[in-house]
């Protein structure tokens, strides 16, 4: 990958309960929370979960929805629901993430094999739901 190559930043997902949803991310999937103190204290419009150097998920309240709705065209797309969003992993990390999250009787769905990716096809994938219900799948390539 060369540094002029597009890279993804962040995902935004609507979350009933930022702090919550970030204490759940930090302590099941593994992911640094940012900004959760900030938002507690009512200084930041939302915390973020950290998955790498390079990508974020931003936990926003739906409240924030309206404010959001800046598409041209496109009333009402502020909240619009994502299908699912995947996170690559290495195989170590991916057994932790599966087993925190059987700690946590977090509903799971059986492995896949093969699936296809960015980079290439996964050797084994799976998926979960946050507390919100938005749709996680977790795979490794090695």
């Amino acid at each position: 990958m060369t540094d002029n190559s597009a890279r993804l930043d962040h995902v935004v997902l609507w979350v009933r309960d930022p702090v919550a949803s970030a204490d759940f991310y930090e302590k099941a999937v593994g992911f640094e929370p940012i900004r959760v103190t900030e938002f507690a204290a009512g200084e930041a419009a939302f915390p973020s979960v950290r998955l790498n150097d390079e990508t974020i998920l931003d936990l926003a309240p739906p409240s924030m929805a309206a404010g959001m709705d800046v598409v041209p065209g496109a009333a009402g797309s502020a909240g619009h629901p994502v299908n699912h969003v995947c996170i690559s992993l290495g195989a170590q990390a991916f057994d932790a993430l599966r087993t925190r999250l059987e700690e946590r009787a977090v509903p799971l769905s059986d492995f896949s094999y093969g699936a296809s990716g960015a980079r290439g096809e996964a050797k084994r994938s799976f998926y979960f739901r946050d507390p919100d219900g938005n749709i996680f799948e977790a795979r490794h390539y090695e």
